[in-house]
């Protein structure tokens, strides 16, 4: 089943953010008329705004990229904000859609869904087979939440409501500060930053050996917009590369795209997490999609934009 984009109004939700903003920039090409409401206009935890506004606009089609994201350290401190925020944002958004009658829904959830001990690579049938990641539970949680609304609305009113899960993503629009950015992002702050001041040592936590797998951000933007056109199953869609890296592999990918001549020096006494986590893509590539960066291409664009960007943002200004 096919949907076509040209002439469609899409309602991009969390347009301010990476990947709402990845994907406002990828519909562009697709001959549709992309709305977008910032808070100052639309507070999505607002049910009654939220109806009044999609009634007003009546789009065809709906991306919910909003959410309330963070890191361990936030979702430890804040957990009924990520849970509840998270709920009333995917609530307000998916109903609203239902009672304006939007053809197509797609909700962006997280791998953080799945089991702590998920098999590797992580299949979409593992969900709800195994405990959370107890740091970041809340936000699972919610997400799961919203994966299942969209499945309950798609059972009982036959709509396309359709749900996909990223993997890790990085690129334009990242948060580079130190204290609440992701591994990629901060591995290239801190490479530049070390490159300004002549250090000789990248320092990594734990031992370098745990495998993670990571998605340029317009990569993710181009498989949503894929699955929007292509896809209408119940099932959720893992998105990812299939691939994964060592977090030393990576580290020094990093140093030799920011042009860092140090040694990697790893420090067995911090944690080093999950062994790995690695994202089934299989049903995605089933549909005939690809990802366009390699791990190397979109670390060189990302460390682009970092750099362009350093200074002009205070929260991304260097030593």
């Amino acid at each position: 089943m096919s949907y076509d984009l040209a002439g469609k109004r899409v309602f991009v939700a969390g347009h301010r953010g990476m990947v709402g903003s990845a994907v406002v920039r990828r519909l562009a090409s697709e001959g549709c008329d992309v709305l977008t409401a910032g808070r100052d206009v639309l507070d999505l935890k607002d049910q009654a705004g939220v109806r009044a506004w999609m009634a007003e606009q009546r789009p065809d089609a709906v991306v919910l990229a909003a959410a309330k994201v963070g890191g361990i350290l936030a979702n430890d401190t804040y957990p009924a904000d990520f849970l509840y925020d998270n709920l009333v944002i995917e609530t307000n958004v998916i109903e609203a859609a239902f009672r304006n009658e939007v053809e197509k829904l797609l909700f962006l959830g997280s791998s953080c869904i799945y089991p702590k001990m998920a098999p590797q690579p992580i299949p979409e049938d593992a969900l709800l087979t195994g405990p959370l990641e107890p740091t970041n539970e809340w936000y699972a949680i919610a997400k799961i939440a919203g994966l299942k609304l969209c499945e309950a609305y798609r059972r009982q009113h036959g709509v396309d409501y359709i749900s996909a899960m990223p993997t890790n993503l990085y690129g334009p629009g990242d948060n580079y500060d130190l204290e609440k950015s992701h591994v990629i992002p901060a591995l290239l702050r801190k490479a530049h930053e070390g490159k300004l001041r002549g250090d000789t040592v990248m320092p990594v936590w734990g031992t370098g050996s745990p495998r993670r797998e990571f998605l340029h951000v317009d990569d993710c933007a181009d498989g949503l917009v894929h699955l929007l056109k292509t896809y209408s199953g119940a099932e959720h869609v893992n998105l990812g590369t299939g691939e994964d890296v060592t977090i030393l592999e990576l580290t020094r990918m990093v140093c030799d795209v920011v042009g860092f001549e140090a040694e990697v020096v790893t420090d067995p006494t911090k944690p080093d997490g999950t062994p790995r986590k690695l994202m089934d893509v299989s049903r995605l590539f089933a549909t005939g999609w690809r990802p366009k960066h390699t791990l190397r291409s979109g670390l060189e664009d990302a460390y682009a934009w970092f750099v362009e960007h350093a200074g002009k943002d205070a929260r991304l200004e260097v030593a």
